[in-house]
Formats: structure tokens, sequence, C-alpha cells
């Protein structure tokens, strides 16, 4: 038995999606309830001689939308157990007022389809009343505006639930995933075991021993299967910063709204997408949803991938009345959410026998343990980790919800790896209170031939800082005549001067200095740069190896102390002839000096011009 086409298709859609459904998805929609008319309406003349004198059911409006129905009756007799026929009066009004009361009957009609399960029936009826009012012509009486209106929303409210009842799939149980083998799957297999995904899956299953333990423990908490504790593994590779072209972020791939439906809340400090115990309780509190919804854990999958939305779409364009299984659908969706619900059963095979693919050789990661300390200031975590000698990168894999490396202001409970709570506790007021570093921003009239890459080399700056102090999206190239807003990197302050003793004598601190790695550097040519050695540098960074990576921020030594002797000579300054393309930021790097200094000793700003040959 199939849905009857509806003639109003597309005002359905229209009405339908502005107000949404109150119907819980997954669960079979309740009996029809009843609504009594509006009370004022009873004693109005006009109505009174062309309404129908019996009871109309309908779905109850919800709280903070216009009256329900005005003008209609307000005490009118139940409706037999026969089908009730339209009043002759009613046949026989003309105008408006006889036509909105005939498709009142016709929806009393489609409520006692709808109670004695002709469903079909009840569409059909509920078709003819939206026809019937779609040709009322109301003129400027606002009486029957609000009641044309008012049906509008009562036919389209109650299709909804009658579409609710039939369900879109059939119920499944919530702890079983049915792990099937089909050609789909098996292509998805050899990919991940002996084709180019090879590296990817064993990589990702070797990370999965940090976080699909206490994933399993969610997921045995809240009724869903454990399986599903293996989906990040194809979401994200079970990294936790992952972040897709869609800005999918984290083990779980929300993008931002998703996020924010399931309460994972991100400022300019934190972004809870990329905390694994936040994330996960998101992912079930959706992937509970999406089973009340389609009641099939593989159409969960490929809607968790997709959407609801598109999947249900899939669904009311099959020709059938219900989803027995995802495989119905297969065909009809996105490539690659057709793909996902394969690669996840892959996924499923290749765990559950490591040995039969070759995985055996595998040792899993150990799960990450902590323990929390409550820091009631703003720091940032390489600074406790300086101060504490707690490993600077398992800091931050154990708070990688931290965008920036920094704690927020109001303070922050703080992940430590099992048994350092009590030597952070003791060593946080030595940390230094963290200080927002000064951004320090240029203006450039774009060159033709010029790209981001070449102004970041230029200026020192990179690419995602100029894109978004420009809101500039996408790779189209920069359009000359272009001005553009250029954000420099920090420059170093300058030492203090060396009358630190009163006798001119004793030790002079050099002030701590931190070098952004740029293109092309290396620790050899920095310890060069700032007169230390490598050895040093990888120290004071708690560096394993010498790779670095571009705008790291990299802590120098200090050097060897000397001995003050007194106050050194006042350098005379160096004049310099402007060349051509040199800018401002150029000349005072070049100059070992900072951009401030340039600019006061030739009172310039920031957005002064420099012409060829100016000194």
């Amino acid at each position: 038995m199939h849905f009857r086409k509806l003639r109003f298709g597309v005002a359905f859609l229209a009405v339908t999606v502005a107000l949404g459904c109150s119907h819980v998805p997954g669960e079979r929609a309740p009996g029809p309830s009843t609504i009594a008319s509006d009370t004022s309406a009873a004693t109005d003349p006009k109505l009174r001689k062309t309404a129908p004198t019996s009871k109309i059911t309908a779905p109850a409006r919800p709280a903070g939308t216009a009256p329900s129905l005005a003008g209609r009756p307000a005490a009118l007799p139940p409706a037999s157990e026969e089908e009730c026929e339209i009043d002759d009066d009613a046949d026989r009004a003309n105008g408006a007022e006889g036509s909105l009361s005939q498709a009142l009957a016709l929806c009393q009609q489609a409520q006692r389809a709808w109670q004695r399960g002709d469903l079909d029936h009840a569409i059909g009826l509920l078709d003819d009343a939206y026809a019937l009012i779609l040709e009322v012509d109301t003129g400027n009486d606002p009486l029957l505006i609000q009641e044309k209106e008012d049906l509008r929303y009562t036919i389209s409210k109650r299709i909804l639930e009658i579409y609710s009842s039939r369900r879109v799939a059939v119920n499944g149980e919530r702890n079983a995933i049915p792990v099937i083998i089909n050609p789909h799957v098996q292509s998805e297999i050899d990919s991940f075991t002996t084709g180019r995904e090879r590296d990817f899956f064993r990589e990702a299953y070797r990370r999965s021993g940090k976080y699909r333990p206490k994933i399993e423990a969610a997921l045995k908490e809240a009724g869903l299967p454990v399986e599903l504790a293996w989906l990040p593994l194809i979401e994200s590779g079970y990294k936790v910063n992952a972040l897709s072209p869609a800005r999918a972020l984290g083990l779980w791939q929300f993008i931002p709204s998703t996020g924010y439906r399931y309460n994972l809340n991100r400022d300019g400090y934190i972004d809870e997408r990329m905390d694994p115990e936040k994330a996960t309780r998101g992912a079930i509190d959706y992937l509970r949803e999406l089973h009340d919804m389609f009641g099939d854990w593989s159409t969960v999958l490929a809607a968790y991938n997709c959407g609801e939305n598109r999947v249900m779409r899939t669904i009311q364009s099959q020709n059938i009345n219900y989803l027995d299984d995802f495989w119905d659908l297969y065909e009809r969706l996105p490539r690659e959410t057709a793909r996902y619900v394969p690669r996840f059963l892959a996924t499923l095979h290749i765990v559950g026998s490591p040995e039969t693919y070759g995985l055996d050789d595998i040792v899993l990661e150990p799960e990450l343990e902590f323990e929390t300390v409550s820091v009631p200031k703003q720091v940032e975590l390489r600074s406790i980790a300086q101060v504490t000698g707690i490993d600077a990168g398992l800091l931050r894999e154990l708070n990688a919800e931290l965008r920036q490396g920094v704690l927020p202001e109001n303070g922050y409970e703080l992940r430590v790896p099992l048994g350092d709570a009590a030597r952070v506790a003791a060593k946080i007021n030595e940390t230094p209170d963290f200080r927002p570093r000064k951004v320090q921003v240029v203006p450039h009239k774009v060159r033709k031939g010029e790209s981001l890459a070449s102004l970041a080399r230029r200026y020192g700056s990179d690419e995602k800082s100029i894109r978004q102090a420009n809101n500039l999206r996408g790779p189209a190239a920069l359009t000359p005549g272009r001005t553009l807003r250029i954000p420099l990197v920090d420059c170093p302050p300058d030492p203090p001067t060396a009358a630190a003793a009163a006798n001119g004598a004793g030790p002079v601190k050099r002030p701590v200095v931190e070098h952004v790695v740029r293109r092309g550097d290396s620790l050899y040519n920095i310890a060069q740069r700032y007169n230390t050695s490598v050895q040093e540098i990888q120290r004071q960074n708690q560096l394993k190896g010498t790779e670095i990576t571009l705008g790291q921020r990299l802590t120098m030594p200090p050097a060897a102390p000397q001995r003050a002797q007194g106050p050194a000579p006042k350098p005379r300054p160096t004049v310099y002839a402007v060349r051509p393309g040199d800018t401002l930021h150029g000349i005072a790097r070049s100059h070992n000096m900072s951009l401030e200094q340039l600019l006061a000793l030739n009172n310039l700003s920031p957005r002064s011009k420099i012409q060829p040959g100016q000194k």
C-alpha cells in the first residue's frame, strides 16, 4: 500500500518546513488529540449560520502560536461512528464560508479514517480539504483570513502525524549491529588491508588504544552497541584535532552547528569538539536520537555521515511504506555516504579478527590516563611544562580542547598525567601569567603576480593569518590594487641595559626570547642566529628530535652570562637607503630591531609609505 501523491505537495512542504513537527522521531505517533474551538467564534452569527454541527478533532497547536481555528463553533457534539456526511447547509453555502466549512468536515472524516487505521483514505481526505481551502477567496476579512491559515496549519500538522505513525524505518535493537559481508564491504576490507589505505588503517588502529576503552565504557552505560567505538576510526583516524574540508572537527567530526546542538561549546580558547570525552557524550546523544528516528543501525550511520534530512528525503523517494534495510537506499545516497557504512562494517570485520588481516603485530598505544588540577589563573601549557618538567606534547594531548594552548581566563580543570597532580598544584603559582601577544598589522597594496604565499614570506607572516585578517576564502588569486591587512609576527623586546648593579658589576640576564619558525629554518641555523646550540634549544623546548614546523614558537635559551662593565655607549644610528620592494617590517627585521623602534627613530607610523631612495 503506497502513499497517495498529494496535489498540494509544494505548498504542504513549505508549511511543514516552517512549522516543524512535535512528534518524537522513531516513536509511534500518539492517537489523534481533540482540540476545542475558540469560544469567541460561537457567538458570531455569520459563522453560526454555516458552521457544521459536529466536533472537529485536530492536533494541538504548539504554545505561543496563533489561536486555533478562530471563528469555529465552541461546543460541538461528538461525531458518530459512521462516516460523517458534509452538512447539507454547508453544501448549499456559497463563497468562502461554505468552502471553509466543507474543509472542516473533510478534516473530521480524515480523523475518523485515521482512527480506523485507513491511513491512505485519511491522507486523501486531507488532500481534498487542502485543495478546497486553496481556492478560498477571503478578501480583506480578517476573521476568514485567520480561519483559512489555521486550517492550513491543522491539515499540514495532521499529515505529518499520519506520516510519522507509518514509521520511516522498522524498529531495531539498540545493541545489535548486523555485521554482514557483501561485495561493497569486501571492497573496503581490501582497501584497508592490502590497498592504498593500509597505512592509514594501521596507524588509526594503533591510536585507537588511547581513546577506545573510555568510549566503549560510555556506550555501555548509554545502552548502545560497543561496536560504535570503532566509528572514530573511519571518521577521524582517532585524531582529536582532525579537521575536514567541511570544517568537521575532532574524533567524532562534528561541524560547528551540530556541535552546538549537542552542547559542544567553542570560543577563542576552547573547542570542545576536540575533547574526546565531551565529544563522545555528544555523539552518543546524536546516535541515540538517530536510532529513535530510523531504527536501523546501518541507516543511522548513513544519517550520521550525511545528515538525517538527506536520508529522510531518500527514504521518502522510495516506493515503499517503510525501510527494512539500509541497502534499499545504497544506490541513491551520495557516494561518500554509500561507502561510509561498508567502511564501518569492514572495520568491524578486520578488528574482530586482527590476525586474519595481518594486524596482530601492531601494539596499541596505551590508554590516556589522567587526573585534574584546578588552575585559577590564565597560563600557557608550555609554561606549565617548563615549570613542572611534564612533557609539553603530553599536556597538549590531554587538554586537546585548548585551541591555542592557553587556559581560559576564569579558571580551568587542567588534565595532567596520572600521579602529577600534586606536583602541578605545588608549582602553579610559579608559572607566569599569560600575556597576550600584541599583533601588529600593516597595510599592503597588492601588485600583479603576488600571492598569499609570497606576502607571507615577505612579511614573515603566514597565509592563514592573512586570510583571517582580510576575510579571504578559497584559493582565488589576489586582485592587484587591493589593500590587504598584513598581521606581523611578534618582534622580541629589546634587552634591558646593563646598569643593573649599583657598582656597575653583576650578571646581566637576557630576557626570554621567542623565535617563530619560518620557511627554511632548521635548529642548526636558529642556534647560529641566537648564539646557542641545537642541544640547548632542544632542552629548552623539550624537543625529542630536530623536526620543527612552520609557525612553531621556540623559546631561545639565554646566552652565557656576561659581566656588566657599566652603561654601554649609545650606538649611532645607521642610515639606510630604501630599495625597491622594501617594507618597514622587512627593514626592521634585517637590522635586528623592532618595528616600533624603526618607526620612532624616523618619526613614522605603521601606515607610513616609503619610497625607493628614501633614507
